[in-house]
């Protein structure tokens, strides 16, 4: 071989060489590479699509044992995100599975607000569990009525399907579930788990609305999507004309379907700052609303005892509708989320 034929040879070498690796750094960023080891540079496997097709197209590392991934949802027609903490020792290409935790936000937050507001990082960290947080929006944990319509969005899908199948196929999640949620995301928890008998061993409810269609209350959750720039009728239909729809969501309705799993809720009751809680005038709308959620909770605690479901209530008395008051009464149901997971 002339020196012109070896040269030719060594160029073409070193092409093929760059070409991988800039094959195997694209693959590792778009395909969900980056949080699995810290071994040689690969591609990771293609993640695997959920039955409808929702797929990963992004995983973002945040920390060690934290990430993001981006999931192209056809129930919610566009791409939305879900952070995932995994706990020590986990593998994505382990043999065993773990069991999950989903963690629910309320109105006007989104995936990050729990890592954002709480220690849930290390909450987690002290057990043998995933922690999946996945976007809300301001959706009310419904597939949208859309005046009889239906379509999307389709929030109730995204969760207990696409969410739960991108976990399980992709990231050893186990079909041992349980769920906790503060506001809205815990009248989520708790209607997915009626809706979904045996979805979740045991679900916690934080300042959740539980009785959708108490006096009052569907002109509250009116108000409340309308600020927030939703259209409110679109989401259960209009109450009393749409009441079958509301009634299919409500957990006071659903509560004789909960028989089986395990049930937490907790709320303030008397509209005054608890511990931690800002010094906010009497008529702060984090004061006023919990008074009735609280109220709420009192008629959906009535309604488990006359259907005979087993519950652990903790409706207290001072309390904002805040995050002061959810991580106190979330770090109290946490070890009993985790044993009912058998998260060692």
């Amino acid at each position: 071989m002339t020196a012109l034929d070896r040269s030719r040879s060594y160029r073409r070498s070193s092409a093929r060489w760059r070409r991988s690796l800039a094959t195997g750094t694209i693959a590792a960023t778009v395909l969900g590479a980056g949080v699995v080891s810290t071994g040689a540079a690969q591609a990771a496997p293609r993640p695997r699509a959920a039955a409808d097709g929702a797929r990963i197209t992004k995983t973002t590392k945040i920390a060690a044992r934290e990430f993001d991934i981006t999931i192209q949802s056809p129930a919610l027609a566009r791409s939305v995100n879900a952070r995932v903490l995994v706990p020590a020792g986990w593998r994505q290409d382990a043999a065993r599975t773990w069991p999950v935790l989903y963690a629910y936000h309320g109105g006007q937050d989104n995936y990050t607000s729990w890592t954002k507001n709480t220690d849930i990082e290390s909450w987690a960290a002290a057990y043998d569990v995933i922690v999946v947080m996945p976007e809300a929006s301001n959706g009310s944990y419904a597939n949208w009525y859309n005046y009889g319509k239906g379509g999307s969005p389709k929030w109730e899908t995204f969760h207990t399907q696409e969410v739960r199948q991108l976990i399980e196929r992709n990231y050893r999640g186990g079909g041992t579930r349980a769920a906790i949620g503060n506001s809205s995301g815990g009248q989520g928890a708790v209607s997915y788990a009626a809706r979904h008998p045996g979805l979740f061993k045991y679900v916690a409810s934080l300042s959740g609305i539980l009785s959708m269609r108490s006096p009052g209350i569907p002109a509250m959750l009116m108000f409340t999507n309308a600020g927030n720039g939703q259209d409110p009728f679109a989401i259960w239909g209009i109450p009393y004309a749409d009441d079958a729809n509301w009634a299919s969501y409500d957990p006071f309705a659903l509560a004789a379907k909960l028989k089986g799993t395990g049930i937490f809720f907790s709320s303030g009751t008397t509209g005054k700052p608890g511990p931690g809680d800002p010094n906010v005038a009497p008529w702060d709308i984090g004061l006023l609303s919990e008074i009735a959620v609280g109220a709420n909770n009192i008629d959906f605690r009535k309604r488990l005892d006359t259907v005979g479901v087993p519950y652990t209530a903790h409706v207290y008395g001072d309390g904002r509708h805040n995050w002061p008051a959810w991580i106190r009464e979330a770090k109290f149901i946490w070890p009993t989320l985790m044993k009912s997971l058998g998260a060692a």
